[in-house]
Parts: C-alpha cells; sequence; structure tokens
C-alpha cells in the first residue's frame, strides 16, 4: 500500500465487491430482522476480510434479538441450523452454500478467577463492538442499509496494518485475556504489526493467560502456527513471555553462548527451520503437523547440551529427549493423539539423514528410513531439507546434493521394492502352515523375523524365505 489515503480507498473497494457478492442472502436476512423490528449488522472478522478484500464463505452477524428470537426469524428460511453455540447467543445456519453465524450483542467478562468468560447480553452495536478484540475487528455494516459503523478507527488500522484494542489493553486483556495470544496470532496471520502499548500490556499482563483453559490457548497457538508469518507471531509470544506461560521450551531454546563453547543459535534456527518448512510445504495449506515438528525439533537441546575438552559443544541424543519433551507439552495442551504421534515421529526421526552423505548407508538403511517414517516420509523430507540454515554455502549444497541423492535412491527402491508397503514375504498363514503351529506368539516373531530379512536383504524368493523361517525355527525349537 503507497499511502494510508490509497489504502483506505482501495479497502473501501474491496468491501464494495465483496459485499455485493453475499448481499443477496445478508440483505434478505436483514430484511428478515428489519421487519420483525430487530438490528442485524455484518460484523467484526468479516467485515475486516471483506475490507482486504479475502472475504470467504463463513459471515459473522451481530443482533439485539435474542438466540430464541433469532431461532424464530431463520428457521423456513434458512437451509440448516444448528445450535451448539447457543449457550454463548450464538445461532448458527447454512444458506445457498453461505455460513452464517448470528449473536447477540454481548458483554462478556473474566471474573479474574474463573477460566472461561461469563456471558451477559448487550443492548447496543456501540457497546458490542467496544468489547471486541482488536479495532479492525470492530467495524460493522448494517443489513440490508449497509451503513458503516467503526467507532475506534478500525479502518484506519487496517490500512496502517497495526493492531490495537478498542478499549485500553489492559482493560480488554482483563475481559478476555486469550487475547493477547490472539494479537500474536493476528500479526501471524495478517502480517500486521503489534502496536507498542499492547505489546507493553501483554508483556507486564502475561501470566493472566493462566486463567485460561488448555484448549482455548491450543485452538489460538495452532492458529498463529498456521498463519501465513507463523515467525513473527512466535517472536512475540517469546519477547512478551506469553510463550512462558503454555510453551516454555520455546524460549527455553535460548542457550547462553559464550566466548569458549561456540555453537549456532538455536532459537534463531528454529526459526528459520519453521520458516523454511512454510516455503516447502507446497500449495494444499498450511501444514500444522509439519510446522509444529519444525518448530519443536531441537528442543531436547537444552538438556543434552554438554561442552568437551575441545571446547566443542554436543547435543547427544537431543532428538530422543525432544521427541518425548514434545509428546509432554502437546499432551498438555490437549492435541489429537495421532496429531500429537506425528509430530513427535518426524522429531524423532529428524536426524536419521545425516551421515548418509559419508557413504555409509546400505540399501537395508534405506529401507529402514522409508519403512520408520511411513506416511510421514514427505514430511521427513521437508523437514530435513528445512533443517539445513548452515551459511556456508559449499556445506548447504553439499547436504542438498546429498538429499536429492537419497531421494533419488528411495525412488529407485520404492520401483524395484515396493517400499511403501514393506512385508515379510511369507505371510501369517503362511508361516502356521509351514511350522504347524496355531495363532500365537511363534507366528509374531518369526513374521517380525520375516520382516528384519526383508528389510536387510530385499525381496526373498519364496524358497529362501520358506528356508529362512525354517532355519530361524530350528536355532529356537520351535521344529
Amino acid at each position: 500500500m503507497s499511502s494510508p489515503a490509497a489504502a483506505l480507498s482501495s479497502a473501501q473497494r474491496n468491501a464494495v465487491a465483496e459485499l455485493l457478492r453475499v448481499s443477496p442472502v445478508a440483505d434478505e436476512l436483514g430484511r428478515r430482522f428489519a421487519a420483525a423490528g430487530h438490528e442485524l449488522h455484518l460484523v467484526g472478522g468479516s467485515v475486516r476480510d471483506a475490507l482486504l478484500g479475502r472475504l470467504g464463505d463463513d459471515l459473522d452477524f451481530c443482533t439485539d434479538a435474542h438466540p430464541d428470537r433469532t431461532l424464530e426469524l431463520v428457521r423456513g428460511w434458512a437451509d440448516a441450523i444448528w445450535e451448539t453455540g447457543r449457550d454463548f447467543g450464538t445461532i448458527g445456519l447454512q444458506k445457498n452454500g453461505l455460513r452464517l453465524e448470528i449473536t447477540t450483542y454481548r458483554a462478556e467478562a473474566y471474573d479474574g478467577v474463573s477460566r472461561n468468560p461469563t456471558v451477559e447480553y448487550g443492548t447496543s452495536l456501540l457497546d458490542d463492538l467496544r468489547r471486541r478484540d482488536f479495532t479492525i475487528n470492530a467495524m460493522a455494516v448494517s443489513l440490508p442499509g449497509h451503513q458503516f459503523t467503526d467507532p475506534y478507527g478500525g479502518l484506519t488500522d487496517l490500512a496502517a496494518q497495526v493492531i490495537r484494542t478498542p478499549d485500553t489493553p489492559a482493560s480488554s486483556f482483563s475481559d478476555d485475556p486469550l487475547r493477547m495470544l490472539r494479537a500474536a496470532r493476528f500479526a501471524a496471520k495478517l502480517r500486521f504489526t503489534v502496536d507498542d502499548s499492547v505489546i507493553s500490556v501483554m508483556t507486564s499482563m502475561a501470566a493472566d493467560l493462566d486463567r485460561i483453559t488448555a484448549e482455548r490457548i491450543r485452538d489460538e497457538f495452532t492458529k498463529l502456527l498456521s498463519g501465513a508469518d507463523p515467525v513473527t507471531g512466535l517472536r512475540l509470544l517469546v519477547d512478551t513471555g506469553l510463550a512462558d506461560r503454555f510453551l516454555p521450551e520455546l524460549s527455553g531454546l535460548k542457550l547462553e553462548i559464550d566466548e569458549h563453547a561456540q555453537h549456532k543459535d538455536v532459537y534463531e534456527h528454529t526459526l528459520i527451520v519453521v520458516a523454511n518448512a512454510v516455503r516447502l510445504e507446497g500449495g494444499d495449506g498450511p501444514d500444522f503437523v509439519l510446522r509444529m515438528a519444525a518448530l519443536m525439533h531441537d528442543i531436547g537441546k537444552p538438556a543434552t547440551k554438554a561442552v568437551g575438552r575441545d571446547g566443542r559443544v554436543s547435543f547427544h541424543h537431543h532428538e530422543v529427549v525432544g521427541a518425548r519433551l514434545t509428546k509432554q507439552r502437546m499432551k498438555a495442551m490437549k492435541y489429537p493423539k495421532d496429531v500429537i504421534a506425528d509430530v513427535v515421529e518426524l522429531v524423532a526421526l529428524h536426524l536419521r539423514f545425516y551421515g548418509y552423505g559419508r557413504g555409509e548407508w546400505t540399501d537395508s538403511a534405506v529401507r529402514r528410513y522409508v519403512t520408520d517414517a511411513g506416511p510421514l516420509l514427505p514430511r521427513l523430507h521437508k523437514l530435513t531439507r528445512s533443517d539445513c540454515t548452515t551459511r556456508n554455502r559449499r556445506k548447504a549444497a553439499a547436504l542438498s546434493a546429498d538429499y536429492d541423492a537419497l531421494e533419488e535412491r528411495i525412488a529407485r527402491l520404492a520401483a524395484e521394492e515396493d517400499l511403501a508397503r514393506v512385508r515379510p514375504d511369507l505371510d501369517g498363514n503362511a508361516i502356521m502352515e509351514l511350522l504347524g503351529v496355531p495363532p500365537g506368539p511363534i507366528v509374531g516373531q518369526a513374521w517380525r523375523h520375516l520382516k528384519e530379512l526383508r528389510l536387510d536383504r530385499g525381496p526373498l524368493s519364496r524358497d529362501d524365505a520358506e528356508a529362512e523361517l525354517m532355519r530361524w525355527a530350528r536355532e529356537r525349537g520351535h521344529i
């Protein structure tokens, strides 16, 4: 944007175009509310996104009508209705492919002790806008009249790309401490700058985040890490002390460096790895698992740091420690088990590639690399490449060439051996038939032995596989 005036003009043109797209549904809904004597406004993120030219198919509205009255007005008109947010004053519905949420004017606040907000219905649009998190989310457009309401300068802040609160930051964050984390999230999403006064209060009130449930923190943090510029948001979390309240391992990466024991700045390296992962994830949208693995891949280093007699620093087995710490932290943040398992596995595997360039990897080692990674292999490729942050161009080029060679080797073996589905050359039924045993532990032990052989030697002929099975069984007295 060349100037604030030009930015405002552009934003207003965007809004007109976006509102025209959704106005058939929005205006029709507005007329229903007006005929019943109620107000309806497009509000918050929907207005902000319209001004940015990126309004989606999810629209937010506010009204003076209470939820029961809203239900009366949309029944028979909406294609579908859901009431999951009814206790918080919100009714959801679908119409012509658009998802709409209609929320009663409200004033919600914390009592300073509980971990969830108490909801009280408000009486006016201005009061509703005042209790919203940021000025860029405190704008409204009336329906069907399209009157623009912006009492706190949200349009100007949007043009200046700055994040401020409608009320004083202290008052706003006291109402809902999660807004401090949300400020960092919007900085990451929109690439906006957080106002200095807001940052100051975020720092002084960071401990108030402890009043928020782990689930709400998790959801905001996930959105932050999935933003267009997660590194900006992560720096804000560390600089304000917010990270220490729910992800202290991130700040812990700032290891002390002295002139006698030099090593790469692990914190800065980690942020670069996250940025690299964002660039490599492709066009399918944010990959939270990859980004989280990039963020956590080195968190085992502080606990494993050692200085040798030569003054060199080492972090032996930090991937093992890091995987354990990652599992503990993500469980505390209430992430789903499958998401935790994927991130932990990537952290555990992220060092496996190093050493490949020294020519030490056999075909067996490549098979095990692919098999251990399983469906995570594409992400492991990206994580490993992201982890190369050396400024030494020759070293960086060598690492890149080595990984190119590894991927080519994987592709060759995959074509020859179907690496994606490495299985023993004999299945359980064949094992039971040849050994004359019923289902039980012996079958499983034999199956695992044959799989190890498959990884070490590649595919075996039927005769060779049977001979190996019988040899294994004789050595253990099973036949």
